[in-house]
């Protein structure tokens, strides 16, 4: 099975990540945190707008089951488990090692649910 790999390079430090691996992207300020499905945490000195470039430039169409979440979030869409617009939050899971719950504003969550269906009834014209 082949890999895809993207690496975040600073000057101290490198870190090599399988996009498949990838469940989310937090924004911190000037840092983003990376959380991986065996929940390690990586942190890259990048804001958040800025990795959503780096990743739409390393991965190409690769980077399309990335999607921007409100201001804090880039989300893994593969690990969608539960969308509560009226309880603000997401849960992201695999279905059997992991599941993150993240808070995330109602707004950005209906444009997500949205954005599911559209893509839902998409595939299901096919």
């Amino acid at each position: 099975m082949a890999q895809n790999i993207v690496m975040f390079n600073s000057r101290d430090e490198l870190l090599r990540l399988d996009i498949s691996k990838i469940v989310y992207f937090e924004g911190d300020g000037n840092y983003t945190n990376i959380m991986t499905v065996n929940k390690l945490k990586g942190t890259v000195c990048m804001n958040l707008s800025h990795t959503e470039i780096f990743l739409a430039s390393e991965l190409g169409t690769d980077a399309g089951f990335f999607i921007r979440l409100g201001k804090r979030f880039i989300i893994n869409t593969n690990y969608i488990y539960q969308i509560n617009i009226q309880k603000q939050h997401l849960i992201l899971s695999d279905y059997d090692h992991f599941a993150f719950k993240i808070g995330v504003s109602k707004e950005a969550l209906k444009k997500l649910k949205d954005l599911m269906l559209r893509n839902l009834k998409i595939k299901g014209e096919r």
